[in-house]
């Protein structure tokens, strides 16, 4: 071999790393999103029972101000799909970025329960929003041999947002004089001071938002065809003629140059595509397993167990650091297991974990209206939750984003995606704010519904669920999305 082309070799081998590290840098500025998803989120978690003091709320009120963001994340998710193929992936993440800056600072000032809740309607939004558009901007950036582990990012995102979060509640609660309802050194109350810290994030990624490039799949859509092949020659770093066929391919999945309508979803079964209806599903059960009980309720949980506020904050970020850890283990094994064999180990761990915890709770002895975790119970429980946590973070939370991302082609992606997103933030809306008061009747009868919610997950992705794993998103129309009609 001379030395000519020995370096034509050896940049060949450079070009593929060289793009495969712009797809995760790219995918990664995109996740940022799913940070404030995961943030905005989970930053109540610690405000609660200051919420109850403050507006003197009952369980049920505490329900619908906690769950009120979620109501706004179906709307954002259902409008976000449609908007982005109008003006761009893009423009979508800056629209997003300014509404997680108005509600952050909204909520922070809230006078009453209602603006609160309407501060929280307008966050929800921007979740609802970034819920979508980044799994479909990773999607559609991503080579297929990487597409798995970017799209996980989404997932490392957001559970790297609700640690944040729960560690800057646990920090502000801890110099704040008397917790949460306590007075913040800066001035104000400390409740107010944790709302106010999700500005410094969103802050962040509308300004990262600017540095990226749009979607090549929009672009080829919009016909905008070298702007196209110049993200694709940045993330593919291949060929010129490689480049092309990949456009060709684009150009040929969506077929033709229009709004996608939501009749374009419409199936001769149930009113919609099989494939429409194995993401909505998806999605419900990813929520209606109880997670979001986790992270949303969690501190006040283990108080009313018999934890102190301190310990209650700290078992949450603890559960959060978990989260973290195996939200990792998946995106190492996301591209190397598959999809579903993810799916089905995550539903059966997160079956046995709940079942545990119904049980602890079931058969705690009630003490001044409370259960009370004994010596034994209590330990179970903590490691129960912990596993739980971790048999969702390491399948479940990140996999179904990817294949949200990915389950449907090109031509209906967007809309699909925004419908099964919506039907996502309606599932969490109803777990949250339900949660309060079947929990205040009895936690063995809400921990036993979900582990009813895991068993049937488990059933549904074993009988419906196809592999996506190594598909190129131009080759999906055999799972069941039909081709645009020229």
């Amino acid at each position: 071999m001379t030395a000519g082309s020995g370096q034509v070799e050896e940049r060949r081998e450079e070009g593929p790393s060289h793009s495969a590290a712009v797809a995760a840098l790219l995918a990664g500025a995109a996740a940022l999103g799913g940070f404030l998803f995961g943030y905005d989120s989970s930053v109540i978690n610690g405000t609660v029972d200051a919420l109850k003091e403050q507006f003197g709320l009952g369980g049920f009120a505490v329900g619908f101000v906690v769950s009120a963001a979620l109501l706004g994340c179906a709307a954002g998710a259902w409008f976000a799909g449609p908007l982005s193929d109008r003006i761009g992936r893009v423009r979508v993440m800056l629209i997003a970025a300014a509404l997680f800056v108005v509600s952050s600072l909204g909520s922070a000032l809230a006078f009453s329960a209602v603006d609160l809740t309407a501060w929280r309607l307008v966050g929800g939004l921007a979740i609802g929003a970034a819920s979508v558009i980044a799994p479909a901007y990773i999607a559609e950036i991503a080579p297929a041999e990487l597409r798995g582990r970017l799209g996980s990012l989404q997932q490392m995102a957001i559970v790297l947002g609700i640690f944040a979060a729960l560690v800057v509640d646990f920090v502000i609660a801890q110099v704040s004089d008397g917790g949460a309802t306590g007075a913040f050194p800066w001035g104000g109350a400390a409740w107010r001071w944790m709302f106010a810290s999700a500005v410094v994030p969103a802050v962040l990624y509308g300004v990262i938002a600017t540095m990226i490039p749009e979607s090549p799949r929009y672009l080829v859509k919009k016909r905008e065809t070298a702007r196209a092949r110049q993200v694709l020659r940045r993330v593919m770093g291949g060929a010129d003629a490689d480049v092309d066929v990949k456009i060709d391919g684009i150009a040929r999945s969506i077929a033709e140059d229009r709004p996608v309508r939501l009749k374009d979803l419409r199936g001769n079964r149930f009113g919609l595509l099989p494939i429409v209806w194995a993401g909505i599903l998806l999605s419900v059960f990813q929520q209606f397993v109880g997670i979001n009980v986790i992270f949303y309720y969690s501190s006040s949980l283990w108080q009313a167990v018999g934890f102190s506020e301190s310990d209650a904050m700290l078992t949450s970020v603890i559960n959060s650091i978990v989260n973290v850890v195996f939200t990792l283990v998946a995106i190492a094994l996301v591209d190397r297991v598959g999809r579903r064999p993810l799916l089905l180990a995550g539903a059966a761990g997160m079956a046995v974990s709940l079942g545990t915890l119904t049980a602890c709770f079931a058969t705690a002895p009630v003490v001044d209206g409370e259960p009370s975790l004994g010596a034994v119970a209590g330990p179970v429980a903590l490691v129960a939750a912990n596993v739980f946590v971790a048999s969702f973070a390491a399948t479940w939370g990140p996999v179904v984003w990817v294949m949200l991302g990915e389950m449907f082609n090109n031509f209906i992606r967007a809309s699909a995606l925004a419908v099964a997103a919506a039907a996502q933030w309606i599932a969490n809306w109803v777990i949250t704010t339900t949660f309060p008061g079947i929990s205040g009747f009895s936690l063995g009868l809400a921990y036993g519904l979900y582990t009813l919610f895991s068993v049937l997950a488990f059933l549904f992705v074993f009988r419906a669920v196809p592999e996506t794993k190594g598909r190129e998103l131009e080759d999906m129309d055999d799972l069941g999305a039909p081709r645009a009609r020229a």
